[in-house]
């Protein structure tokens, strides 16, 4: 095993090299699980045939892109245990999936043990009981995915995910938790197994030009 750490000059360098790869937020559409694009839409797009939306003009997406490097530092504040650290661009590749792109929102290590994790970074504005249920003690599923490719990729030891949660109720004042979300790779192994398997087979539809049946999306 042999997993390398490449660094883009820039970010349009990145985005050109994301494109030759299965990507950590590609995974929940294979899985099934993304809410807003299905395996059949990504495969169209990992094909050419379709462009993906551009949606980083979205604010949501914009305030999630801006939030990040202040919910990391406040992160590294709160776990003075870890090292944490970041580079602009970064794209993580593992020589057993030669498919795979993990492009980190931060990687962690233990300082007293040098056990080594990732971190994963969210931000989400919650307007209803429904999704305010989605992250009660736990992660949404389409985020779980993602952490878990991300463990596949880099085979370290653990993931957190920080979520920062913005509440905005009607006639209510904007009330913002924050919650970290841990996972030992030791308990999810069989999990990292399945999503690492199922990437891989949609791969292989990509390399034979089959277009995979649509799954449904929850």
């Amino acid at each position: 095993m042999s997993v390398e750490l490449h660094i883009c000059k820039n970010h349009d360098s990145w985005l050109k090299r994301r494109k030759k790869y299965i990507g950590g937020s590609d995974v929940a559409c294979i899985m099934g699980l993304n809410p807003w694009k299905t395996n059949r839409q990504l495969y169209r797009e990992k094909k050419g045939l379709v462009e993906p939306d551009d949606i980083s003009d979205n604010p949501l997406v914009k305030y999630g892109t801006e939030a990040e490097e202040h919910i990391r530092a406040l992160f590294a504040l709160d776990h003075p245990e870890l090292k944490v650290e970041y580079v602009k661009n970064n794209s993580w590749h593992n020589s057993k999936y030669p498919f795979a792109a993990a492009s980190l929102d931060a990687w962690t290590t233990e300082i007293e043990t040098g056990r080594k994790g990732i971190l994963e970074i969210k931000t989400a504005t919650i307007t209803n009981a429904q999704q305010s249920a989605k992250w009660k003690d736990r992660i949404p599923d389409n985020y779980y995915c993602q952490v878990l490719y991300y463990l596949g990729v880099t085979e370290w030891d653990f993931a957190d995910l920080r979520a920062n949660l913005k509440y905005e109720f009607p006639d209510s004042p904007l009330h913002i938790i924050t919650r970290d979300y841990h996972i030992e790779r030791s308990e999810v192994e069989e999990d990292i197994a399945t999503v690492m398997e199922k990437t891989a087979e949609f791969y292989d539809l990509l390399k034979k030009n089959v277009e995979p049946p649509t799954l449904l999306t929850l």
